[in-house]
């Protein structure tokens, strides 16, 4: 195997929601790997304790940006302020989402804005400053999504958020073919059910944990390091190949008739 296949030394990649969950996973994962990491997430305390984690495990540099990435006009004045403090982005990872668990006939067109402002239109605008970024310096670079099983199959309340996962998917293939003549390899991956924060109230709940457990072929609920090796990838020369994919990290669950 060729040397360094994996290795991100002297990249830096921005990662969103990455206080906590998957993008904390993953931005620990790439900063392993060599990276330096700059964090966006809404709470200040958080990021400081993952900027500290990442700092002291790794030895590799950390930025944070306290931000609600639901407030859709000023993300592109963001993403400057990270090039301007990190001197570059060579990796964007769309990590951060939310949801709303109602029943569709019942939901509400602010709720369902938010979860569409914050899982697929901060995306589109993070990307194309990133795109614009790369495009100025003549340089490669590398965009991986966050998906959902919602970008394959969709179940009862989720409505917005299923709406949004399967945007990101479409979004995700759409950008690879435009951007791939500027050496931008955009990729997805889509966790299977993931035990976070925001998955808690579904792990509570013993008959959906069990249901879930049911479709699983590796009969466990995924924990966020689970999804660390194919972000890796996605980020490094391994994936110089790679564009316009979507990748299930499930335990089988989309493998199962």
């Amino acid at each position: 195997m060729e040397n360094g296949l994996f290795d991100l030394a002297g990249k830096t990649a921005l990662v969103t929601g990455a206080g906590r969950g998957i993008g904390l996973a993953i931005a620990k994962g790439l900063a392993g790997q060599g990276a330096d990491v700059a964090l966006i997430a809404r709470t200040e305390g958080q990021l400081e304790a993952a900027k500290e984690q990442i700092e002291s495990q790794t030895g590799r540099r950390a930025w944070i940006f306290p931000f609600d990435l639901g407030d859709v006009k000023h993300v592109q004045r963001l993403f400057g302020e990270v090039v301007r403090a990190t001197e570059g982005v060579d990796i964007l990872v769309n990590s951060a989402g939310t949801t709303v668990r109602e029943p569709s006939e019942d939901a509400s067109l602010e709720s369902f804005n938010r979860v569409m402002d914050v899982n697929l239109t901060e995306v589109l605008l993070l990307s194309q400053a990133f795109c614009r970024h790369r495009k100025q310096r003549d340089k490669p670079g590398r965009i991986i999504n966050i998906g959902s099983l919602a970008c394959h199959a969709a179940r009862p309340t989720i409505a917005a958020y299923a709406c949004s996962k399967m945007g990101v998917l479409a979004l995700t293939r759409t950008l690879a073919v435009e951007w791939a003549k500027y050496g931008i390899n955009v990729n997805a991956i889509g966790p299977g059910y993931i035990a976070t924060d925001l998955t808690a109230p579904l792990q509570a709940d013993a008959q959906f944990s069990q249901w879930v457990l049911s479709k699983t072929p590796l009969n466990r609920w995924g924990r966020p390091e689970d999804l660390v090796g194919t972000a890796i990838l996605l980020a490094s020369k391994a994936g110089d190949f790679i564009t316009g994919q979507i990748f299930y990290v499930d335990g089988g669950w989309t493998a199962l008739v």
